[in-house]
């Protein structure tokens, strides 16, 4: 094996190894919400995540500025949004769904990148939106067309993910993405801890089990997994990288089957099914089954 291949074995690896650390971290949460409120556990999670990211990288903090703040600001509102609605969430539906339903940024992010940059959806996407609702009335719509809170607030959250997708891609050109990424850490943490000090109640006392799983949401689910990805996606064709971080859902559902003991009903496989497909049809147009040209 020569060198380059070498790189791109370690480089889809890595990548496989962020989308297993993602598709765990939603049990974890689940079972962390016993203990704690979603706010809180966010606060936490992203103080730990931030603080560790600055250790390692603190030579990097003397480029922040005025620009660096304020990209940041808009970036980390969107981050905070978006993990705020998702957690949420998870309190009133199984990490499956939580999972799967958050996927559907994937499908949303063509139709902002058209109200920003005016570009069309091609028939890919307008394909993968109608395959992605017909999936998501799988997942969450009941027998009588209702959908329970939690599946609405993680769809919600679906859509500010799609949007954090749309603004990392327009204000972190010519810009260190370590340092942005410290930045949304931060302010996700700070307004975390506002809305948690303002309308949650902070619990007594802490398991050893509640800080193990906070220490494994900050430090794998958030400050490993960034980095896997961050290595894995700079080797990797954007197709392959797409199609392997997409499993993100597929091991959710694989971890919240076995340890949440969550039950798959014909309907919720037919809707999970569905949106997978659109995600992958959103994210590489299918273009892996298409021979290229020599």
């Amino acid at each position: 094996m020569d060198k380059q291949k070498k790189i791109n074995s370690i480089s889809k690896i890595a990548l496989f190894g962020a989308s297993l650390i993602w598709g765990s971290s939603f049990i974890v949460v689940k079972s962390s919400m016993d203990s704690l409120d979603p706010n809180l556990l966010l606060a936490i999670r992203f103080t730990i995540a931030c603080l560790l990211l600055s250790l390692i990288f603190y030579k990097k903090l003397k480029l922040i500025n005025k620009d660096y703040l304020k990209k940041g600001a808009v970036i980390g509102i969107l981050l905070f949004l978006a993990y705020s609605f998702q957690t949420i969430g998870i309190t009133d539906t199984s990490p499956g769904k939580n999972a799967f339903l958050t996927a559907a940024y994937c499908v949303i992010v063509p139709f902002l990148y058209w109200l920003v940059d005016k570009i069309k959806p091609d028939k890919y996407n307008m394909l993968a939106a109608i395959i992605c609702l017909a999936g998501i009335g799988f997942v969450s719509l009941n027998k009588d067309f209702t959908i329970q809170f939690g599946d609405a607030f993680t769809l919600i959250s679906g859509i500010f993910y799609a949007a954090h997708m749309v603004a990392l891609s327009k204000l972190t050109k010519d810009r260190d993405p370590v340092v942005l990424t410290i930045l949304q850490f931060a302010y996700t943490a700070i307004l975390s801890w506002i809305v948690t000090l303002i309308f949650e109640d902070r619990p007594q006392s802490l398991d050893n089990g509640v800080v193990m799983s906070l220490l494994y949401l900050s430090v794998f689910a958030t400050a490993v997994a960034l980095l896997l990805q961050t290595i894995g996606q700079k080797h990797t064709r954007p197709t392959q990288a797409s199609i392997i971080m997409s499993l993100e859902a597929v091991f959710a559902i694989m971890f919240s089957i076995i340890f949440y003991k969550e039950k798959i009903t014909i309907k919720l496989f037919v809707g999970f099914l569905l949106i997978f497909i659109a995600v992958i049809t959103s994210e590489t147009k299918w273009s892996f089954l298409r021979k290229r040209k020599i």
